[in-house]
């Protein structure tokens, strides 16, 4: 069995807010969030956090998971301190305790589940997981034999000259035997520079203990500020990004784009500068994104063109043309073969197959047929003040320009609707709806008028 607890309960006070540090988030998610989802390799029985500063915010941002455990942390006094905390929340548990950091967001769950294998093959007390950082400067260094056995864990504050030379580092990642480590947690003591329990200590009082070397150091990177939330997230788009470029992704100018790593692309997608991806983010093969577009929590088909956009908590099936400068929203849904052009924004609304919606038109809380065409300037009047309602068109239907729907209201299939209409009844199939006031020509009005105001000139 494996249980993992995640230490979030410091404040961060380097991040210079009043949000949680583990709170803050990276392509998407939060910190805490990606530890997490790191450990799902390991498949743990057990997962907790443990918390302290703002950890209502903490629990609330998992109200969607019931199976964690939150164990609190009333004093932050050092990593010891707080795995002191699992002691009765672990009692009677038999097996291994992952502990993590919950501000450090680019570990690998290939990393953690090569940990558990060395731990488990090795029957170690305790494994950890170290590297070799070029610039040390900060982190506790690890001493090692040649069987990467470890013999002295020492804190960079508390390191000698000669120790700061050593360049393998704690990346405070550890995989223990908890019923051996809950021997001897109350062993711990304050004896070091900042009179905190520190968890290292308990190496001390471990046998065997072992080092494991991850290959790419920046997984053990903790985040302190914002500057290194920053260059986090250089390192994981640049992972990101490479990944689906390896797997027939094209990306035009990369470093302009961004890409979630809950976003899946298909092959031959073709990603424009300034694009980004985020959120769970679907793009089918063949499709052309950019540039200039965001996408959100959406999903789009093949072969579908998106440009100077933004979609959110949409579809759009294949063979599409989006833009430029549309704006999809709130569960719109356009079926295959549709174009929805320049200056369209189109919310709640599903549009069918082959139609267009080719300019400066609102489309909201609608559903439309097949081949409809939309001329410019149509606009679904759906709000009344209090409440939403619906606007349906019926297939092969086509408006004039400047037309508007004040909902609810239904047009039948094959419907004309004249330029410049207010339609506020229901239109019968194949019928032609003109609802505008006849055109009045007054003539010599201009003269008329400036003969008046001269009568108020002084």
């Amino acid at each position: 069995m494996v249980a993992v607890a995640i230490l979030a309960a410091g404040k961060g006070t380097r991040m210079k807010s009043d949000l949680p540090k583990v709170l803050h988030t990276l392509g998407g998610r939060s910190l805490v969030q990606r530890v997490l989802d790191s450990c799902h390799l390991v498949t743990p029985s057990r997962k907790l956090i443990i918390i302290g500063y703002e950890g209502e915010q903490v629990k609330q941002s998992f109200e969607d998971i019931s199976s964690l455990e939150f164990v609190e942390q009333k004093e932050q006094l050092g990593t010891g301190h707080a795995i002191q905390q699992l002691l009765p929340h672990l009692q009677g548990f038999e097996g291994d305790l992952f502990v993590l950091n919950g501000d450090a967001p680019l570990l690998r769950p290939e990393t953690l589940d090569n940990l558990l294998q060395v731990h488990q093959k090795n029957n170690n007390a305790a494994t950890l997981l170290t590297a070799n950082l070029p610039n040390p400067k900060g982190y506790g260094r690890v001493f090692c034999d040649g069987n990467n056995q470890v013999n002295q864990i020492v804190e960079d504050r508390d390191c000698n000259a000669a120790q700061k030379q050593n360049h393998r580092v704690n990346g405070g990642i550890y995989c223990f035997n908890w019923s051996k480590l809950a021997e001897v947690l109350p062993k711990l003591s304050t004896n070091n520079d900042q009179k905190e329990y520190y968890l290292t200590e308990v190496m001390d009082y471990l046998n065997p203990v072992m080092a494991v070397d991850v290959e790419d150091y920046y997984e053990i990177n903790g985040i302190n500020n914002r500057q290194q939330l920053s260059e986090a997230n250089d390192i994981l788009q640049d992972r990101i990004k490479k990944a689906w470029m390896a797997a027939g992704v094209t990306m035009i100018d990369p470093s302009s784009i961004t890409i979630d790593d809950t976003v899946t692309l298909a092959p031959d997608v073709i990603l424009e500068p300034q694009t980004h991806l985020r959120g769970n983010t679907f793009i089918g093969a063949k499709s052309h994104i950019g540039p200039g577009s965001l996408i959100e929590n959406s999903t789009i088909g093949e072969q579908v063109k998106v440009l100077y956009s933004v979609i959110t908590d949409s579809e759009v099936a294949s063979n599409c043309q989006v833009g430029p400068y549309t704006h999809l929203r709130g569960e719109a849904k356009i079926a295959d073969s549709c174009r929805i052009g320049n200056f369209v924004e189109v919310k709640k609304t599903q549009i069918g197959n082959k139609s267009n919606v080719a300019h400066l038109s609102y489309l909201g809380d609608a559903v439309l047929g097949e081949r409809v065409n939309v001329g410019a300037g149509t606009i679904t009047a759906n709000y009344d003040g209090y409440k939403k309602h619906p606007t349906i068109i019926g297939d092969r239907t086509k408006t004039g320009a400047n037309s508007v729907f004040v909902a609810p209201v239904t047009l039948g299939e094959g419907v004309t609707v004249a330029a410049g209409s207010v339609v506020t009844h229901d239109v019968p199939s194949d019928a032609l709806v003109i609802a505008r006031q006849r055109q009045r020509i007054i003539e010599d009005w201009k003269a008329k008028i400036m003969k008046k105001q001269s009568q108020y000139k002084d």
